[in-house]
Parts: C-alpha cells; structure tokens; sequence
C-alpha cells in the first residue's frame, strides 16, 4: 500500500495543484468584475498555461494576452507616406496605446497592416494572399474604423469588411495538424455580422485553398445557417470544419440560440478525433454557455481531423473574404482546454471592461450624401479594386465603402483608394470610379456654395446622370449647372 501511494500521489498532487491554480486564477478573475478599469493580474493565456495547455498563438489590439506582454500588438501604416509604426501598450500586461496610432496617422488614414503573435512563437499575421474562392489579395483593416474603450481606455478593433483578412505566413509554430487536440477563443461584435463566407479565427490549410473536409479547425460567428434548421436568427457561434459552418454533430443543432451581445466571446476546443465543443458569451458580463459538447461530424473527414496549422482572421480557408465582423482579441492553444479554463478565460475578459457600440464605424472619416438622400457608394460591397464603379446607393451605417475621409490634399478617399475621373479625363461624361491615391488632377474635389463637388482639373462637376437617384446610378463629371443631380454634401 504504502509502494502503491508513493508512486501514485505525485501524479495526483500535480493533477490538483493544476486544477487549483485554474481556480485561483477563476478566483482572481471573478474578483476583478468590481473593477473594470483595471486590467486583471493574469491575463487569457496565463489563465490556459496554468491549465495544462499553453497559447501557441495570441492577437489583439486592444490588450495585452500575458500578464508580462510588453510588445507590440499591431502595426499601422500611414497612407500618405507609406510610414509605418507599431502600436504596443500603455503599460507590462496593459491596453494598447491607441493615443500613439492617434497622433502618428493624423490628418491621413491608416492600415492595420500586421497583427502581432503575442507568443515567443511569433505567429504574426499579415494580409492574406488571393487564394481559390476566385477572390483577389486582402487588403488590411482600416486601423481608426472603429474605437472603443477597454479598462477605461480607447483602443482600436479590427473591422473586417468584405475584402479585409489576414493569414499567417504558411504553416504556424505550434499550432495543431493532423488530428492533434487544440482551442480557440475570440471576442468579437455580435452586431456587426453576416452571412456570407467567412469571419473565422483559427486553424485553416498552410496555403488559401479548400483541401477538403478536416483541414480547418477555426471559431466563427456569422449569421450563416449552414445546415438548417436553425435557431432564430443568430449570429451563432459555429466551428468552420471546412466545407461546412457546423453547430452541432452533422451540422444543425436547434439547441444553439445564438449569441448577438454587443461583444461576443466565442469558444471553440476540438480533441482531433472524436470530439468538439462550442461555446458563447456575452464578453461584457455572465458565464459561458455551451451549445455543443459532443462528437465530430461523422462525414467523411473530420474523425480524425486534418488540421494544417495555418492562422486565418477574418477569411475563410480559401480566402473566402465576403462576410464581415469585428475582432478584438483571441488565442489558440495547444492541448484541450478544461472548463475550468474557459471559464477563468470568459471571466478575465469580462473584467477587462470592453464597452462602446461595435456595429457602427466611429472613425474620422464620413458621408458623402448625394441626390435623393443617397450615399456615394463604391460597386462590388467594399471590395475597392482599382476601375470598382462609383455610384448612388442607399446609406448603410456599417457599409465602409460609403465612409469617406476628406484628405488634405482635396482628394476623397475610402477603402485605401481615392474617387478618380476615368483616364485623368476631363470631358463632360466622363465616369468616375475608384483608383490608387496618385496625386492626379483627376482626384481633387472642391466643395463649391451651391452644394456641388468640383474638379478644378476639368471645371465640371459630379453628376447623377439627368438626375437618376435609382440605387447604382453610375456618376460622372458634368457642366456645372447648380442643378439637383449635381448636389452632394461632405458630412
């Protein structure tokens, strides 16, 4: 007896003193609700390591993921000069210094051109290739889309738009392939949602291109019914598989209700064989909820999974870059996370004190109004390629392609692009369209008394072609003549 206990209880001991320090950590956690505006003495992947299973990749760019973090979290470039600087944080394990990005991209815009692995594995993303869905190269966020506070202090999120993602370079370091047990957690908007392909964060294939069934392991949250029926109208907090945005075994689970707080922490945890969970909460106050704790899908290729080990955000595995969303901050880890864990991880970031709207953009740039109240508009939803038509739509809050930024050289631009004539033209009739910002005659734009926008290059004015306000009227440059069509205001 006394052989067998000497042998046996070290094991256990070790066992329990894991368990222990999850929930001194959830403890410590739970004691930081009462005081938002203070950043937690251990942070997510402090909460995870303890617990046996280690971040192999960590992004943010509003907070520190460590307790001992000092780096950057993201870097910004500057469209004006190309300059470029990293925003890091305010303080060891703290919120980032958004008053840097504030001052450094002054009177220009910014990109969120790489998102720091707060990791010594150095999981960096960065914008992500063209891949299979047939889409082009991402583009990255526009990094003062929108602000919100944390502990009291203003930070940035990421605003994936159609378009916009970011992918780790390959296959990551650390990060589950074939079949190995990993975790995935997010916090999102809840409210700046869709239903097309694909705001995901996780696992996906080393280069952009479906390679079938398995070979994804990555959290979303989208309003997609993938596999009806569903319930209500979400958004869901899904596991993309590949192939597939799965609530349940074989897709549909009734039993999932769906998660659409202002921010959403959304977990996902798969053991690469058998079994996976899924998991949401309200990132502002509560517990988790478990919407699926079962087994894999029994279609082909998910028993066991065949994980490649690349890190997507915003973008499905193929680069599929249609939907859109909000990302704050997320880990992925090595091993499957305990309860314990992911209960510790919900209540940390509840007491990291996210607060502010996350469905509306709040940056420095603005509306253009136009004929019949519509909005200058860019064609093919905010996809904002070089010759993308410009024309009158309906105002959309959360559309970025209608929020434009009044630079100081008096040209307008949005989605990185500025409104350029067609061929630096200058003849009445001529289109208008989207280009890269170039300095060109064609892309100064001039408020005038009268409510009219005028290009000094040609002396003509933008024009809803013989007044049209019909959603994607097509504008152009026409003879200034004070009229209706040609009234738009910079709001």
């Amino acid at each position: 007896m006394r052989a067998f206990r000497s042998a046996v209880l070290p094991g256990l001991r070790g066992r329990l003193g894991a368990v222990l320090s999850v929930l001194a950590l959830l403890l410590g956690a739970l004691a930081g609700l009462s005081a938002p505006a203070q950043a937690a003495g251990s942070a997510p992947c402090d909460i995870y390591a303890a617990a046996g299973t280690p971040c192999v990749a960590a992004h943010s760019t509003v907070r520190a993921l460590f307790a001992g973090y000092n780096g950057p979290l993201y870097r910004v470039t500057r469209a004006s000069d190309g300059a470029a600087t990293d925003i890091g944080l305010l303080a060891t394990g703290g919120y980032a210094d958004a008053g840097r990005q504030d001052t450094f991209c002054g009177g220009t815009t910014c990109r969120m051109t790489k998102i720091y692995d707060q990791t010594s594995r150095h999981n960096d993303l960065d914008p992500g290739p063209a891949g299979t869905a047939g889409m082009g190269a991402d583009r990255a966020a526009d990094a003062s889309e929108l602000a919100v506070t944390a502990g009291g202090h203003k930070v940035y999120g990421i605003w994936i738009s159609p378009g916009v993602g970011y992918r780790s370079n390959g296959a990551a370091s650390g990060v589950a392939v074939n079949g190995q047990p990993e975790g995935v957690y997010m916090v999102a908007s809840g409210t700046h949602v869709g239903s097309a392909c694909c705001f995901d964060y996780g696992n996906a294939e080393r280069t952009p291109a479906d390679t079938g069934n398995g070979h994804m392991d990555a959290v979303s949250i989208a309003t997609t019914c993938y596999f009806a029926p569903c319930t209500g109208n979400g958004p869901w907090v899904e596991a993309d598989l590949e192939n597939g945005m799965f609530q349940g075994d074989n897709g549909s689970n009734p039993a999932n209700r769906g998660n659409s707080s202002t921010y959403v922490t959304a977990v996902l945890k798969n053991d690469g064989q058998t079994r996976y969970a899924l998991k949401g909460g309200n990132s502002q106050t509560g517990s988790l909820s478990t919407w699926w704790d079962g087994v894999l899908p029994s279609r082909g290729g998910y028993r066991p999974m065949q994980q490649e080990g690349g890190i997507i955000l915003g973008t499905g595995g193929d680069n599929s870059n249609w939907n859109m969303g909000t990302f704050f901050e997320g880990a992925m880890v090595s091993g499957y996370p305990s309860d314990a864990a992911e209960n510790a991880v919900q209540a940390n970031v509840v007491a990291a004190g996210y607060s502010g709207q996350t469905n509306v953009p709040n940056g420095p740039q603005g509306t253009i109004t136009g004929p019949g109240g519509k909005c200058v508009d860019v064609a093919a939803d905010d996809t904002g390629v070089n010759g993308a038509a410009v024309q009158l739509w309906d105002c959309q809050t959360w559309s970025v392609d209608q929020h434009w930024f009044h630079r100081s050289d008096s040209s307008l631009s949005t989605l990185g692009r500025c409104l350029d004539i067609n061929g630096n033209g200058t003849a009445s009739g001529t289109q208008v369209e989207l280009w890269d910002c170039n300095g060109a005659g064609g892309q100064k734009w001039e408020q005038q008394a009268d409510g009219s926008l005028r290009n000094p290059q040609s002396g003509r004015c933008l024009d809803a072609p013989d007044g049209t306000t019909a959603n994607g009227t097509r504008l152009r440059i026409w003879d200034c003549n004070g009229s209706a069509a040609q009234k738009f205001k910079l709001n």
